[in-house]
């Protein structure tokens, strides 16, 4: 999946950046409010952390803006430890969600976890479909007879988006947007490559493909 960070500090955004492509998500940078606030309304992300200090644009006027438009798109607010009166604040003009800073990373991480599978309507933090459950930190999955299958970091990225959104269609330009951040080359065929892995590791019938479309996650497939 894809996150969209927006942050000032850029000692503070490699370390974020970092851990969260370590966990499995592809992300985008904006650095002041007015990038934000336009890669904000691209309907590629599936969640946005939001520091509200930032240069030629706060944090809040963003956020206002998006809700304004009608755009739904989760969001966490950064706020500093004692300011309380900007957690308030964020709440009214549409965040989810709130981390005061400094934080630990495996706390925003939980958070944006929860709140992506709240969205997607998992309920219980855990991302289960059918029989499989998927084990977010060790990237794996395990299906309805106990056996855990390993994944590799795209393996991963798509099967987690495909299952958050089964019997959807989704297209190869979509599943792209969802591997690659907006400074790499993407590349639509690498789709394919990687959803043929997943059917080799889980079985082809759960991965169908609809032509000219897309491929179609089938939870109940046999």
């Amino acid at each position: 999946m894809r996150l969209l960070l927006v942050e000032d500090d850029t000692n503070l955004i490699k370390t974020l950046k970092k851990s969260l492509e370590k966990a499995g998500y592809s992300v985008d940078v904006a650095q002041d409010g007015i990038e934000a606030e336009y890669l904000g309304q691209e309907d590629i992300y599936a969640l946005a952390i939001l520091d509200l200090g930032l240069p030629q644009r706060n944090g809040l006027t963003v956020l206002q803006n998006w809700r304004a438009r009608g755009n739904s798109l989760p969001v966490i607010i950064l706020t500093a430890r004692d300011a309380w009166h900007e957690k308030v604040d964020g709440f009214k003009a549409g965040a989810d969600d709130y981390l005061a800073k400094p934080f630990h990373i495996e706390e925003l991480l939980a958070r944006i976890n929860a709140l992506i599978l709240r969205v997607n309507h998992q309920p219980g933090g855990i991302l289960k479909v059918g029989d499989w459950l998927m084990d977010e930190e060790r990237q794996q999955v395990t299906l309805s007879d106990n056996t855990a299958i390993e994944l590799t970091g795209i393996e991963f990225k798509l099967l987690r988006y495909f299952m958050l959104h089964p019997g959807k269609i989704l297209s190869k330009s979509k599943l792209t947007d969802q591997v690659y951040d907006l400074n790499s080359d993407k590349d639509s065929n690498v789709i394919e490559v990687y959803v043929n892995h997943l059917r080799k590791k889980l079985g082809k019938d759960y991965f169908e493909t609809r032509r000219g479309q897309g491929y179609v996650f089938n939870e109940h497939a046999r």
